[in-house]
């Protein structure tokens, strides 16, 4: 198996098929889909059954209760086949030459983790009319630096040389604290300017919108999880707070 996507879901019955037809319509066709529920109680399950009759490479596992995404995360990782792994949220979508480029990429330049750009859009799938281009090298301190660049929907890594990971148990920023555990076994994450990618705004959850809650996952994530010190956890929040609050260290471009 070439590639094995990651898709941990909860209550994405609205979305989900959606982005499965974007792994489906991808030019390479050598990959697996990991579907972890945690738990939905909406109709993920019979959105999902004719893709689970028809596909026998998607693959679905329900949690035996919920546990948050890092959990699903996680599950899925565990069950990933694939050289390398690939990160979809189930409400994202990808381009149709996402794998082949970010693939061909990696195999040019010895990458071995790896992000592409990302556009954005709404709920209703209107665009916003911009993207996120990642920076060309991605080392640990810059990823904490600029408050993670690396869009979860166009991150993968090579699970040949890199093996498996444990997401970080934090309901919030749970991505972010798996590159960094990423970034620990392999010096950088090599970012590409082309957009392989959208990302859905709006339906993450209602702590995306209080700061207060943010800082608290932040400061979990730096002080708890990754071990730093008060004084350089405290430094880093208030890097988050200043590129959040500016834009600055950010590469936003119109489309």
């Amino acid at each position: 198996m070439l590639v094995s996507v990651v898709m941990p879901t909860y209550n994405c019955g609205k979305y989900i098929a959606e982005s499965l037809d974007s792994v489906i319509h991808q030019t390479i066709t050598d990959w697996e889909v990991q579907i972890v529920d945690d738990c939905s109680t909406d109709d993920t399950i019979s959105v999902l059954q004719p893709y689970l009759e028809k596909y026998p490479n998607i693959h679905y596992y329900k949690l035996p209760k919920n546990g948050g995404p890092a959990v699903a995360r996680t599950e899925a990782i565990k069950r990933a086949t694939g050289k390398y792994v690939a990160f979809l949220d189930s409400d994202d979508l990808w381009k149709p030459k996402k794998l082949e480029k970010q693939i061909a990429f990696m195999q040019k330049t010895g990458a071995k983790f790896s992000c592409t750009g990302y556009a954005c859009m709404d709920t209703d799938e209107h665009s916003l009319h911009y993207a996120m281009i990642p920076p060309k090298k991605i080392d640990y301190q810059t990823c904490i630096r600029l408050s993670n660049p690396i869009g979860n929907l166009t991150a993968m890594y090579d699970q040949e040389a890199l093996g498996k990971f444990e997401v970080p148990l934090i309901r919030k920023r749970n991505d972010f604290a798996l590159w960094l555990q990423i970034l620990k076994k392999t010096k950088y994450c090599y970012g590409m300017e082309d957009v392989l990618g959208t990302y859905r705004l709006g339906r993450k959850g209602s702590v995306s919108s209080n700061k207060l809650k943010q800082a608290k996952y932040h400061w979990q994530l730096y002080h708890e999880i990754e071990k730093h010190s008060v004084v350089r956890s405290a430094y880093e929040v208030g890097c988050w707070a200043f590129v959040k609050g500016t834009g600055i260290g950010l590469n936003k471009k119109k489309i």
